[in-house]
């Protein structure tokens, strides 16, 4: 199964540092939303949050730029989860404004 990567814009109104401090806040309590248990490993390079989320002998690489009015999210699924890159698509889209609001 050949990896895909996603990319979704997510728009806010919070400024660089408003939506930068508002992840930052919230990127801990991501290993308690995956069932079965996770772990998380983040850093910050400028405005840039790289994070890998490790679950069920899977490994999800991900990117979020922190943008003036958007966050530009890029997150590469492999193997069998790239199944479900339409489906992680759309509950970025729906779901990532309500994280920044």
């Amino acid at each position: 199964m050949i990896p895909q990567t996603i990319s979704v814009d997510i728009p806010h109104q919070l400024g660089r540092e408003g939506a930068r401090a508002r992840i930052d806040s919230k990127i801990g309590r991501l290993a308690d939303k995956i069932p079965g248990g996770a772990t998380v490993e983040h850093r910050w390079e400028g405005d840039s949050l790289h994070f890998t989320v490790a679950a069920m002998g899977q490994q999800v690489v991900s990117r979020l730029d922190v943008q003036d009015a958007q966050v530009h999210a890029e997150i590469a699924l492999p193997g069998m989860l790239a199944l479900f890159a339409g489906k992680v698509r759309e509950m970025l889209a729906k779901e990532g404004p309500r994280l920044l609001a």
